[in-house]
Parts: C-alpha cells; structure tokens; sequence
C-alpha cells in the first residue's frame, strides 16, 4: 500500500495546530496513536507516561535499532498567519517536533510496506524533550527497559542549512547545557535605612559581571563555556522597603560534561567568595540538564553513508551544535548518533515566534533512516 505523501503533510499541520507543552502531550499521543494504527506495528505501547513506542520485527536474531522523534511544543505564542496556524493560546511549535513526528509516521509507513526480515526495529515517539525529563522518563519505563538496542538514532531539523542537507559530526555533536537557580537571601529593613538590612543587589550584580569574564563563548574553542542570564527577581514594589532577597537563574552551555564540570565548580567558588565578604546566604540548584549528544564513530558513519548513497548533500560539521537535546541520554546508554537536516537557509531560527517545520523534508527524513 503506497500511500501519498500529502497525507503526512496534512498529519503535520494537525498535530502543529493544538500542540501541547512538555509532559502534557496527552492529546497529541491521541492524534499519534490513531494515525499510526494504520501502519500495523507489531505492538504498540504506551512509555514515559505521554509517548509511544511501535514496533517493528519479531525476529530475535539480528540488531535492534531505536528511531526517536520527540513531540512536545513551546510555550511561545505563534505570529504565523497560514492556515495551520496554532490553535492553542500561548502554545505552538517552534522547534519543529511537529514535524519530527511526520517524519517517523512517514518511517512507520515505510516498514509497514517493506517488513522487517532481520532483527527488530523501534520507533519512539518521546514526550518532554524540551525540559529535558523526556528521554529520562522513556529509559526509566518498564516497558522500554525491555529492548535494549544495539544503535539508537534520532534526528533535527535545523534551520539556516540547505533544505534537505544532513549534517553530522562523531563525537559531541550537541552540547551539555545546565540550568542553575541561585537564591540570595540577605535582611529586609526600610529603605531609608539599608545598613540595617542586606540588600543583594550588588552581590547579584556582581556575580553577573563576573560571568562575563569566566565564559568562552566561542563554539569553535575546546573551552567553549556559554553562561546566558535567563531569570532575575529581586524584593517587591514597596518602595519604603530594601530588598532581602534575590533571584538569578542562568543557563550554561559547555562542549561536554568534563567542561560543564569545571564551569560548574567556577561558579560555586565565585558564589561561596560572594556569600563569604556580604554575607548573604547563597543557595544554587539545577534543572533541566542534557547532557551532550556523543555520536558513536561508526554510526556516524552509517549515517554519512545513507546520506550521501541517497544523494543528499552532505556536510561534516567541525563544533557542536550551542543547543542542547536530551537525546543524549540516549548516546550515553546505547551507541548511536543525531544528525540534521537542512530546513532552508531562510528559514527563521528555532524558538523563534514565526518558526515553522519545512514540510519538503516528510521524505528525506524517513528515506536516510
């Protein structure tokens, strides 16, 4: 049964209307799940609460391949005026996920017309990636802990390459990213009278300056430590009263864990030296951490083979991409490699309110896995 591909555009543009945040894809995995039936997977399963994982194969003998798209949207309002436009206020697929599930649908279909003869194949389709408890929820899950595969593969689509180009590299190929919350609890007292009190706006300041000397903001530099300010909050709008305490949350970006470890440590030895001369107490915790993508050498090879056999422009990058995606839980446990794919060199940026998913790669995508 061949099917037009018109119809994984049309599933596309449905799932980019009523798109749902991380961790509540309830109805996406509705709309996922009803679509995908008709591909006839030889089970379908429910992991990480709101994903879905379809199998393909039953043969015990031969590798077993993991295939992951995630699905979940942003919490960004859409500009965007086409027809497909989100229905959702305040919700809408900048990152393109929308389309990433097109693309493994389009894969399910090509199994369900070319069966499997050896070993077993998995398509994921993940909850959650963009707070990074997606993949952390799937390989936790009973149901998956069963597979074990042997290569796991996954792929992004990016925006200011070439349409349809893939792009690899072995070894890092997305970054670790972290994100601190640090808290300055100092002394309230009236305003006309700050010495009584501790204000932490200066210390904050300070911290904030001082990250500017402690980054390296060069992607191409092994030392690459990216420190960018997210969040601040300090005391509240009665003007009689100096603040007592104070908020920063920044996020940091590093080639590898190695590196986010060392940076890390920078941080909490400016911030114990800050605590120590104001003495305010300084208090830090961490969420939503990807660890770096670490693309295994020869499946890097197999997906430079399968691009350039099928004729796609191919394109070795030298640096990691600055981003971060949990799939690297992934490479961490399983040999195996992300790669993108070109969105058009005009297309705007990811997370970006006129974002949109170029639905011209629904084919490429599928045919190189």
């Amino acid at each position: 049964m061949t099917l037009d591909t018109s119809l994984f555009t049309q599933f596309r543009h449905e799932l980019h209307q009523f798109p749902e945040v991380s961790g509540q894809e309830i109805e996406t995995q509705k709309r996922i799940k009803a679509f995908v039936s008709q591909f006839k997977p030889v089970a379908l399963s429910e992991v990480g609460k709101t994903g879905l994982l379809l199998q393909y194969g039953e043969n015990t003998e031969g590798p077993v391949t993991l295939i992951r798209a995630d699905i979940d949207a942003l919490p960004i309002q859409e500009v965007n005026t086409f027809a497909h436009q989100s229905k959702i206020e305040g919700v809408s697929h900048k990152c393109g996920h929308d389309g990433h599930a097109a693309i493994l649908a389009r894969l399910a279909s090509l199994l369900a017309e070319k069966p499997v003869a050896k070993g077993r194949v998995y398509l994921l389709f993940q909850p959650a990636e963009e707070t990074g408890k997606g993949a952390e929820a799937v390989l936790n899950d009973p149901v998956f802990a069963e597979i074990k595969p042997d290569r796991a593969f996954a792929l992004h689509n990016l925006p200011g390459f070439p349409t349809g180009t893939i792009v690899c590299k072995p070894g890092s190929f997305t970054s670790s990213v972290l994100s601190l919350i640090i808290t300055f609890r100092g002394k309230v007292s009236h305003s006309a009278e700050p010495e009584k009190g501790l204000n932490p706006a200066y210390v904050m300041a300070e911290f904030m300056l001082r990250t500017q000397h402690i980054q390296h903001p060069d992607p191409q530099s092994d030392t690459f430590a990216l420190i960018t300010p997210i969040y601040t909050t300090m005391g509240a709008t009665s003007y009689g009263v100096s603040a007592g305490y104070g908020e920063i949350h920044v996020t940091l970006r590093t080639r590898n864990a190695k590196r986010m470890d060392a940076l890390n440590t920078q941080l909490l030895s400016v911030l114990s030296e800050l605590s120590a001369e104001s003495g305010i107490a300084i208090q830090t915790s961490y969420t939503e951490a990807f660890v770096a993508n670490e693309n295994d050498t020869e499946a890097f090879a197999q997906v430079k083979q399968s691009a350039l056999k099928l004729g796609y422009a191919f394109v070795e990058k030298q640096e990691p991409f600055k981003w971060g995606e949990d799939f690297g839980l992934f490479t961490q446990h399983y040999p195996g490699a992300m790669f993108g794919i070109g969105n058009g060199e005009d297309s705007p940026a990811l997370h970006n309110d006129d974002y949109d998913f170029n639905d011209s790669l629904i084919e490429p995508g599928p045919s190189c896995f």
